[in-house]
């Protein structure tokens, strides 16, 4: 058994939250760059600007995107971890609240009803996971809504198979168009629940992007699905050109015989995310 403190898995969520607002991932930087050499005209242009705007972001210490953001916190905790200190949702909404504040990052979390700002971007979005050890896996992701906002969830059915699942992926990004601001990466989770699929198309954004899944047959849905978007012409921005996406990830789960859950997140091409372990 192992005791770890909640008051250091705030100071992780703090400078994961700070990073994250501010940093690409390694893997959407270089996807970038590839896609602006393989483009040319007004698209090149355009992935030349979201290119520099992402070093000027790290050399001036600002966000990379004026959307800082829903932050997004994904754990894995060991089931050999004992909590101690202030609740753990309290200290990831501390964590989130700093970083959001010292990081002079924008406030975008309301009530769904009045639209009243919460005023300091909480509460953070947690899911949880139990694992094997005695570690915890921290994964912090701000998620925009430019692109959430064109996310789709499709209750398949089973006879629809791979081929629906394809054409499910292909159409959300047919129908978001220039809207979630591409080169996209799409998140997909086949399989399990109404909302546990939606919960592995999110879990799919935080893999590198161009990692493919071990799976063979899953690798080749996101290699298909990838083809398939991009055949659609849409473009850095809807400048149209060979690259509307930069990836697709898929995570899967079993599900009922009588289903084909089919979630589908879009990120836009400011892909965020930081992964830590205590």
């Amino acid at each position: 058994m192992r005791k770890i403190n909640t008051l250091i898995i705030e100071e992780k969520v703090y400078e994961a939250a700070l990073k994250a607002g501010i940093n690409l991932t390694p893997a959407c930087k270089s996807a970038l760059i590839d896609a602006r050499n393989a483009e040319s005209g007004a698209t090149k242009f355009a992935l030349d600007a979201l290119i520099e705007n992402s070093e000027v972001a790290v050399r001036e210490n600002m966000p990379v995107c004026q959307d800082t953001g829903v932050a997004v916190v994904m754990l894995e905790i060991g089931q050999g971890v004992f909590l101690e200190g202030k609740p753990l949702k309290k200290a990831i909404d501390d964590g989130v609240r700093r970083a959001y504040a010292d990081g002079y990052f924008r406030k975008s979390v309301c009530d769904p009803v009045t639209r009243n700002n919460t005023g300091d971007n909480t509460p953070a979005f947690i899911h949880t996971e139990i694992t094997e050890g005695e570690n915890i896996n921290i994964t912090f992701m701000p998620k925009g809504f430019g692109s959430e906002n064109m996310s789709r969830l499709y209750m398949l059915k089973p006879a629809q198979g791979v081929d629906g699942i394809i054409d499910a992926i292909a159409e959300t990004v047919r129908l978001a168009g220039s809207r979630p601001c591409p080169p996209v990466y799409v998140g997909v989770g086949i399989g399990g629940t109404f909302d546990g699929c939606a919960f592995l198309a999110k879990k799919a954004l935080t893999r590198n992007v161009g990692e493919s899944n071990p799976r063979a047959e899953i690798a080749e849905i996101e290699k298909k699905a990838l083809e398939r978007i991009n055949s659609l012409n849409i473009g850095c921005q809807g400048f149209h050109g060979k690259i509307t996406a930069l990836g697709v990830s898929c995570e899967y789960a079993p599900t009922h015989i009588a289903g084909l859950p089919v979630a589908v997140n879009i990120q836009c091409h400011c892909v965020r995310c930081v992964k830590v372990t205590i």
